[in-house]
């Protein structure tokens, strides 16, 4: 399904890849990427799971608003991105969680 409008576009370069760096073009993003279990850095995974984690609880609570419904101020969401192997390369698969305390 294509969007009716897109209202924000981000942009994001990496390079080097796992053990590169990645930024923003405002430059307020600009992080050292390393691989999965590294003792310093981020990993890919990792922002993918913030990123998605808070875009989807921004969308909540703008459907929530509309409808009139409201959202504990302590709602959350944790997501939690895999990578692993697939035939022919790897894959990426997604879950988020939703906390609503009280609801």
């Amino acid at each position: 399904m294509a969007l009716e409008k897109v209202v924000y576009t981000a942009h994001a370069t990496a390079n080097h890849g796992r053990e590169g760096t990645a930024a923003t073009d405002d430059n307020r993003l600009s992080v050292t990427l390393t691989k999965p279990g590294s003792p310093t850095g981020t990993n890919p995974e990792q922002l993918f799971a913030a990123g998605y984690s808070a875009c989807f609880l921004g969308a909540l609570k703008f459907v929530a608003g509309q409808a009139k419904v409201a959202l504990p101020a302590d709602a959350s969401i944790t997501g939690k991105v895999g990578i692993g192997q697939i035939p022919g390369g790897f894959g990426i698969e997604a879950e988020l969680n939703i906390s609503l305390p009280g609801v």
